[in-house]
């Protein structure tokens, strides 16, 4: 009985975490160095929450703005809902609100006005039914800092291939 009950929270476990999509901005590596980064709440509409549940999310043009005491995440595209009606229809790449705590907001924003710094989006996951955003502060990187990832990945594969021979 009890190997049994273990057995049924171990794939309520696994249904929890696999059912809900994990949404990555690979772009963001690249283009920029990730200083350091937090997890955000977002403050979402029903059908948002369901359309994104649903996938098709993009967060590549996406960035955090701090405005008037708040930080909002602008231009992260969440596609209409198509079950969802015309009335409660959401603006495709309109501004979400993160949750943060008032000292991570005093930190960012003041990270943030620094010249050079910017916050963007790392990816967009579900802990325990919320929508959460792992958000990063962020320095653009340079042409020749982008060749000098790509050349020491390039390197690794191939080590990595001789390793495996």
């Amino acid at each position: 009985m009890a190997k049994m009950r273990t057995l049924r929270a171990e794939t309520r476990r696994q249904e929890k975490t696999t059912s809900a999509p994990t949404v990555l901005n690979r772009r963001a590596r690249h283009e920029f160095i990730i200083l350091e980064s937090l997890e955000a709440g977002l403050a979402l509409t029903g059908t948002e929450i369901k359309s994104i549940r649903a996938g098709g999310v993009s967060l590549n043009e996406a960035f955090a703005r701090v405005r008037e005491g708040e930080l909002w995440l602008v231009n992260m595209y969440v596609p209409p809902y198509k079950a969802g009606n015309a009335f409660s229809a959401h603006d495709p790449r309109r501004a979400r609100k993160l949750l943060v705590h008032k000292e991570q907001l005093a930190r960012l924003a003041s990270r943030s006005a620094e010249k050079g710094l910017t916050i963007v989006p790392l990816r967009l996951y579900f802990t325990r039914g919320k929508a959460k955003v792992e958000i990063g502060l962020a320095k653009g990187k340079k042409l020749y800092d982008k060749r000098k990832t790509i050349a020491e990945r390039e390197m690794r594969r191939e080590l990595a291939r001789v390793e495996s021979r």
